[in-house]
């Protein structure tokens, strides 16, 4: 199971979120901005839902939104420092911001040598992790976690010796995860995306041992339990991205080869329909709401493996295209780039562009205003396949993955402040 998705990884594209949404990628919490939070101590600037296609990290969507409505906001001063330690050392998990301002973390594996179903909880208040209950099923990496309106997480699919049909719910009221409705078909690698609606689309992934990516979606009903079939995607993805945008459509863009072409999901027809294509084919990037309703598009590959971008695009709801923004401090792919409160994206580590298998501990901020990227503090620990996740009160949360040297999973876990 690690030679897989390492196999994968190897392309850019890693678990989400993210997101890899992160995801997580992995986390799938709606994009917000608002808060008021300041960035001091390090450049000026500044989520989303999905399985995120790149990580290194597995952060938000890589994509990942703030939600949630506990914490207050703290003043930003452009550093990461070190928080209590995860119960279990876990990478390739998911992790989700509760609208009590916690964070759920659940699954993952532990440095390929045993996958996991055992879940924890984050209290920003504190800086300790608690366990919770265990999953029902054990999901080493692929699944995604996406906060619900009604405030439990629904867990999807995934991989554990193939990919999963196996769907459930967490209650933080009980702290307890119960079975909901199975995926039509089993996917690992595929997006998670939270409606305005409150139903999720689920699109793309692989459904076999054999990594083959699919184009069918279908939906969750939050009221049933239930997943339907809705409309394909214009081409078979996974390890993709998907962005919610104001008005309610899902943009998506990416896949594990790379690619330029994207589309737009419409939950009022249930289709997809092609839009504007990026500027660069990628692989292993990341895609975030903005407040303003754009969507940026960070860093990533080529569809050749071969070349590491630092180049974004932001994509425009009201043109339908793809424009060229202020390019990264650094070349960039399978990193995590988080939608802060104060409407910057943070974006951490990630594939170097002279060694292939280095990832390295930089990070950078977005400021929407200025269209610019600009470094600020580096991660505490070099680390790789770890998640990044905003929380309520204007921080970010970083967790586990795998030392950089050594390989080791790491218990480890960070704070951006």
């Amino acid at each position: 199971m690690r030679t897989k998705l390492l196999q994968t990884l190897a392309l850019g594209v890693a678990f989400g979120i993210m997101g890899c949404n992160g995801g997580s990628g992995g986390n799938s919490a709606s994009a917000s901005g608002g808060a008021n939070t300041s960035t001091t101590g390090g450049a000026s600037a500044g989520g989303n839902t999905g399985n995120g296609g790149a990580k290194g990290g597995l952060g938000d969507g890589g994509t990942g939104g703030v939600a949630g409505s506990a914490g207050t906001n703290v003043t930003l001063q452009g550093r990461f420092a070190l928080t209590g330690s995860m119960k279990v050392p876990r990478d390739v998990h998911v992790a989700t911001l509760l609208k009590n301002g916690k964070v759920l973390v659940a699954g993952g594996e532990h440095a390929g040598a045993s996958c996991l179903a055992s879940a924890e909880i984050f209290d920003p208040g504190g800086g300790t992790f608690t366990a919770t209950d265990s999953m029902a099923a054990i999901r080493c990496s692929g699944a995604t976690a996406t906060l619900l309106s009604n405030g439990s997480v629904l867990v999807v699919g995934g991989f554990y010796s193939t990919p999963l049909a196996s769907v459930e719910l967490f209650d933080p009221a009980t702290g307890a995860f119960t079975k909901t409705g199975n995926l039509i078909i089993a996917r690992s690698g595929h997006t998670a995306t939270l409606l305005l609606d409150g139903r999720v689309l689920i699109a793309g992934g692989e459904t076999a041992a054999a990594s083959t990516p699919v184009a069918s979606a279908e939906i969750y009903d939050p009221a049933s339990g239930a997943f339907s079939a809705t409309g394909d995607m214009t081409m078979a993805r996974s390890w993709h991205v998907a962005a919610v945008l104001l008005n309610g459509k899902v943009l998506v863009a990416g896949t594990s080869g790379g690619t330029a072409n994207g589309e737009l999901y419409d939950p009022a027809t249930g289709t997809f329909e092609a839009t504007g294509s990026l500027l660069v084919p990628r692989a292993g990037l990341t895609a975030t709401s903005l407040p303003n309703g754009k969507v940026l598009v960070a860093g990533g590959q080529e569809a050749s493996g071969s070349t590491f971008l630092s180049s974004a695009e932001l994509y425009d709801p009201s043109t339908g295209r793809f424009t060229a923004t202020g390019n990264m401090t650094e070349a960039r792919a399978s990193h995590t780039a988080t939608l802060l409160a104060n409407g910057q994206v943070l974006i951490t580590g990630g594939q170097d562009i002279q060694v292939l298998a280095s990832f390295h501990p930089s990070a950078e901020l977005y400021d929407p205003a200025t269209g610019s990227f600009a470094a600020t503090g580096s991660l505490v620990a070099s680390r790789k396949y770890y998640v990044a996740t905003a929380l309520a009160d204007g921080r970010a949360l970083v967790t586990g993955g795998q030392d950089v040297v050594t390989g080791e999973s790491l218990a480890s876990a960070e704070l951006y402040q």
